[in-house]
């Protein structure tokens, strides 16, 4: 019998037996304890959603993308109606506590989606399998969950994991809701989908005339997606306090207290709690736990950001080189954080760098788009100028800083300096504490 669930987001959904049985197996339920937005909750406080609300949304909005590519005559197959909604469910089972900030912003480990082995330890737990074999449909959702790029249909995945797609059309209503961010998106959009040799597209037109209500539609949903990056996803405080989460972790692993299996059987609190217990002998590691229970985040003493906007900052050559030595060789930036910490006579702990990839592309601005019959073609290559503004403004999001632990306030001033000889750059700092550097675009 299926069962009928209140959604804070989409009202009573409804899931059907096999499903329920997916829910209800531990690497499911696991994620109860894993915030949506991680350390978010410290500036929003709300923001403690977690990834199983997120997984229940998901799967709702696939039947729901599902629902509308019938109406418009695409030819669901029987396998695909099973396999989409438990792949939907499942897509976020491999996540780790604190998962984007360990693997996108430090790459402490590697993605989550990327990672084969950590997707077969989920699906091979017995109660999973079990219930995967049950759907009639394992193989499909394996396929689906592993973007098998052999598998047939190539849009039954897309509905899950595209560019514009069933999570994103979730998380993005979810966590503007959590954060009490008036943004969002009109459903008119789910009419809009569609099926083009075999792959999922936005429909910009109707019986051969372009819709530009469909298009100011879709780039108001690039314009959500923005919004919310500049104001939760990379907001200052956020990636400070994850910063200071990735950097126990890291010194945690290099004492042999933690590694990546304990991770993947708890969730956000049993994770620190854990990492507390094991590390109480390592003063730099309690230290950053114990500022983290206090909300006594570290202070930015450093910073740069990008050129552009009639602002001042580094050039796409020198953040390529920042990025390459800072981002892509922990073994680099953890040398800089020792050193910078050894010339300011302070604990390793106490000093870290933070350089996001510089990879930061709005990717949702090339879903593909029907222009007309027979023509799709990536939204990005229209020559939108709103679009193109947005792809911009995504880029210059990126920012490089370097924070000190509060109790060190004296030595703020001196470490930025050594950080300008260090880095070759100017402080930005200095020009915010002015008003001169603008963030507004």
């Amino acid at each position: 019998m299926s069962k009928v669930i209140r959604d804070a987001l989409h009202g009573d959904i409804e899931f059907s037996p096999a499903e329920l049985r997916l829910i209800d197996t531990l690497p499911l339920q696991r994620l109860r304890g894993i915030k949506q937005l991680g350390t978010s909750a410290l500036v929003y406080p709300s923001a403690v959603h977690t990834r199983f609300e997120h997984s229940l949304g998901t799967c709702w909005v696939a039947k729901r993308l599902l629902a509308e590519l019938r109406r418009r005559g695409v030819a669901i197959e029987s396998e695909d109606a099973v396999a989409v909604p438990a792949a939907a469910l499942l897509h976020d089972i491999t996540h780790i506590p604190f998962g984007h900030t360990f693997e996108d912003e430090r790459r402490v480990f590697a993605r989550h989606d990327e990672d084969p082995d950590r997707l077969e330890r989920f699906l091979a737990a017995p109660d999973l399998a079990a219930a995967l074999r049950a759907t009639g449909a394992a193989e499909r959702v394996r396929a689906l969950l592993t973007r098998d790029p052999a598998a047939p249909r190539p849009y039954a995945h897309e509905l899950i994991s595209g560019t514009v797609c069933a999570d994103l059309l979730d998380y993005l209503r979810r966590d503007a809701f959590h954060t009490g961010l008036a943004q969002a998106y009109d459903d008119r959009l789910f009419r809009s989908f569609d099926v083009a040799a075999e792959h999922l597209t936005v429909d910009l037109q109707k019986d051969g005339l372009f819709r530009h209500d469909v298009l100011s539609e879709l780039i108001h949903l690039l314009r959500v997606r923005y919004n919310l990056t500049e104001r939760v996803y990379y907001h200052h405080a956020k990636a400070v306090a994850g910063a200071m989460i990735s950097k126990a972790l890291e010194l945690a692993l290099a004492a042999g207290r933690v590694d990546l299996a304990a991770l993947m059987q708890v969730g956000d609190e049993a994770f620190l709690w854990s990492l507390a217990q094991a590390c109480a002998d390592l003063p730099d590691v309690a230290d950053l736990l114990d500022d983290l229970a206090r909300r006594r985040l570290y202070k930015r003493v450093y910073l740069l950001t990008v050129a552009g906007y009639g602002r001042p900052g580094v050039d796409a050559e020198q953040q390529a080189a920042l990025a390459a030595t800072y981002h892509y060789d922990a073994a680099a930036r953890r040398q800089a954080e020792e050193s910078l910490a050894a010339k300011l006579k302070l604990p390793a702990g106490a000093v870290i760098l933070y350089c996001p990839s510089p990879r930061m592309q709005l990717k949702e601005a090339h879903v593909p788009v029907r222009v007309e019959p027979g023509r799709v073609v990536p939204l990005a290559t229209l020559g939108n100028p709103e679009v193109a503004s947005l792809v911009a403004k995504h880029r210059a999001l990126w920012g490089f800083f370097v924070a000190l632990r509060r109790d060190h306030e004296h030595l703020f001033a001196r470490a930025g300096q050594l950080c300008e000889e260090r880095f070759g750059h100017a402080n930005m700092i200095r020009l915010q504490a002015r008003g001169q550097l603008s963030f507004e675009f």
